[in-house]
């Protein structure tokens, strides 16, 4: 069912009215549990963020031009089962209202998208239809050959992602729980040439902040330890790991004490978004 996700558990931390806030779309498919996290970060930021299951796009109970942010989020879509994401973007891409519903939206140029975990999967597999996503990659199974769940250390790359603006090489702790991040590619070649692109937003390093690919550092094994990337418009970023897990001080394992207050490094992509948005 369609519901205002920022009324009444996170109206303390927005300080306008709601109903000046701009729209986005929490959007989620079965299985998904990341959704209540994701609204939480975007109403910190000074969204209004509204679910949006699946089933309302497809039905025409909910239209995405009424919004002007949408996030895919994680956690277990359809069981968790291989390929997962695939199948919840098949379910947009072969329905033909949803089709054009999300094609219409990725269009424009007034919004924006983000993709978490099965989001990103779901997203990944969505680049025939998102301008600027051709040389995207599909995100498969992990090379450890089961489901990772720690925190790892991400550095924060230049790009022309709007999420990630004014963050580029900054190394950041995040959480990570997938069981198919590993960014698969047509070749060696265009993995290579894909990491050389300027579309990498973020990518896993070692504890010298050098990028890896060496497990458990780099969870997924994905080539130049690329878990973070973005189209050419910077208006669309997907990403493997969870920032809106991390967006507060108390849910880090470990926290320098420098970072005072309540607010963590991570809260800054939801409010660059805020920012893109005016």
């Amino acid at each position: 069912m369609l519901s205002d996700l920022s009324e009444p558990r996170h109206t303390s931390h927005v300080t306008r009215h709601t109903k000046s806030l701009p729209p986005i779309a929490i959007l989620r498919e079965q299985g998904v549990n990341g959704e209540v996290e994701m609204a939480a970060a975007f109403t910190r930021a000074g969204f209004k963020a509204i679910d949006v299951h699946m089933t309302d796009i497809i039905s025409g109970r909910v239209s995405l031009k009424d919004f002007r942010g949408l996030v895919a989020c994680g956690g277990f879509s359809y069981g968790d089962v291989l390929g997962a994401g695939e199948g919840w973007a098949k379910s947009a891409l072969f329905n033909p209202r949803a089709r054009d519903e999300f094609s219409a939206f990725f269009a424009r140029t007034d919004s924006f998208a983000l993709g978490v975990c099965n989001g990103c999967q779901m997203m990944s597999n969505l680049h025939s239809i998102i301008p600027g996503a051709d040389a995207w990659p599909r995100f498969v199974q992990n090379q450890s050959e089961r489901f990772e769940a720690r925190v790892a250390s991400l550095k924060i790359e230049k790009s022309p992602s709007i999420l990630f603006a004014g963050m580029e090489g900054s190394v950041l702790p995040i959480a990570i729980a997938h069981g198919e991040g590993f960014a698969e590619f047509p070749s060696a070649a265009d993995a290579d040439a894909f990491s050389a692109s300027g579309l990498v937003s973020a990518r896993f390093v070692d504890n010298h902040h050098a990028v890896t690919q060496h497990y458990p550092l780099n969870p997924n094994g994905s080539p130049h330890g690329i878990t973070a990337l973005t189209t050419t418009t910077g208006r669309v970023t997907i990403m493997m790991p969870h920032p809106e897990r991390v967006f507060r001080v108390v849910q880090q394992s470990w926290a320098p004490k420098t970072w005072t207050g309540e607010d963590a490094p991570w809260l800054q992509l939801f409010r660059n978004a805020r920012t893109w948005v005016g």
